[in-house]
């Protein structure tokens, strides 16, 4: 939908302010009157919103097209403030009213493209369209960098548990770390008493790490930052491998080997972001083993590779970028479960004010902090 439905009441509205991406080093704070719902879809205001690895490679021009002149902003937990006309419920069933906590997935699901149809959900083409709009556009509050966001019809959505009403930065990282690895973890199959090699311990791969433990699996983190090596074991890390100690590829080839009794894991997760990762990652599995890439997503980074790798060793590789909608509502419920068992918290170390959005993605870029925090009703 290209315009306002009901344009003239855009006078009467209360006006939001959002953070809007024009191109590579020009961001700006732009206000703009809060539509109103159009049936099935829920206005929203936006409790915290988390800086995602995304969200600094999108301000910095790394994915290019059609990610610019945009609003920022996709993993957030909001507080609904009005419904549109046939919304009495989230996408689990629960009812919803005026004042409750809410999760968005982040992206919207046509239902129509060929990847809907096949039942891919994860896969669909149209699932960026609305986000990447001009802010002129209708609903015009088309990302979570603001103080309102609006929730399309057909777009999920979940109740955030009473376990997580209180850390809402916790509850709104579950909508792209946590469901990310819960889904590709699930797509490799990995399952009770394997071995499981997560490279890179950033939030990626620290919900991996949990999840994985949960699962019954056994966890070999490999990474070189001591604090998130320290994070690793409290996430249920079995082992992990110092890249400081361990400085080369070979050498951590030979230690995961030592963990492994010689076989390789079973599986591996490159969740670093590092093109060289995918290569070293292949070589830590068994044979017949099975590998999920989902750290990578900026096109252009190119590595040596041999396929003839895969091939001989029977190698199976999942990659992808999103995850069925649905998933969102099982990481929910994942964290609620486990909020007492793993330090999810620290994962989230700083929390700026909407307006200081320039300060929390030079801190995120730089490493500054593990995890920034946006806080727009601040």
């Amino acid at each position: 939908m290209d315009g306002d439905p009901n344009p003239e009441s855009q006078t009467s509205r209360p006006t939001g302010e959002v953070v809007y991406f024009y191109e590579p080093g020009e961001l700006a704070m732009r206000e703009h009157p809060v539509p109103e719902p159009e049936p099935g879809a829920v206005v929203t205001e936006v409790v915290r919103t988390n800086v995602c690895g995304s969200d600094v490679h999108i301000s910095e021009g790394r994915l290019g097209d059609p990610f610019v002149n945009m609003v920022l902003g996709h993993e957030a937990v909001c507080r609904v403030t009005e419904l549109g006309p046939g919304v009495e419920t989230d996408y689990a069933g629960n009812e919803i009213s005026p004042g409750d906590l809410v999760a968005p997935v982040y992206y919207l699901t046509c239902q129509h493209c060929s990847a809907c149809a096949r039942g891919e959900f994860h896969n669909c083409q149209e699932s960026y369209s609305y986000k990447t709009k001009s802010l002129e556009e209708f609903p015009h509050f088309h990302g979570t960098y603001g103080t309102h966001y609006y929730v399309h019809p057909n777009q999920h959505f979940y109740k955030v548990p009473d376990a997580l009403t209180e850390v809402p930065s916790v509850a709104a990282a579950a909508n792209c770390a946590l469901s990310q690895v819960m889904f590709g973890l699930d797509q490799v199959d990995l399952e009770y008493d394997e071995t499981v090699v997560i490279q890179g311990a950033g939030g990626l791969g620290l919900n991996a790490t949990a999840y994985a433990n949960e699962r019954g699996a056994e966890v070999i983190v490999v990474e070189g930052a001591q604090n998130r090596l320290d994070l690793a074991r409290r996430f249920g890390a079995d082992h992990v491998v110092d890249m400081n100690e361990y400085s080369s590829i070979d050498e951590r080839i030979e230690r995961v080997m030592e963990l492994t009794d010689g076989e390789g894991a079973d599986v591996a997760a490159e969740l670093a972001g590092v093109p060289e990762a995918f290569t070293e990652g292949i070589e830590l599995l068994r044979t017949g083993g099975r590998y999920l890439e989902v750290g990578n997503i900026n096109p252009g980074s190119v590595v040596d590779f041999d396929p003839g790798q895969l091939t001989r060793e029977s190698i199976t590789v999942e990659a992808m970028v999103q995850y069925d909608p649905w998933y969102l509502r099982k990481a929910l419920g994942f964290l609620a479960d486990t909020i007492d068992v793993y330090p999810y918290g620290d994962l989230l170390d700083e929390t700026y004010g909407l307006a200081e959005f320039e300060a929390a993605l030079e801190a995120s870029a730089g490493k500054g902090v593990g995890r920034a925090s946006l806080d727009p009703q601040s």
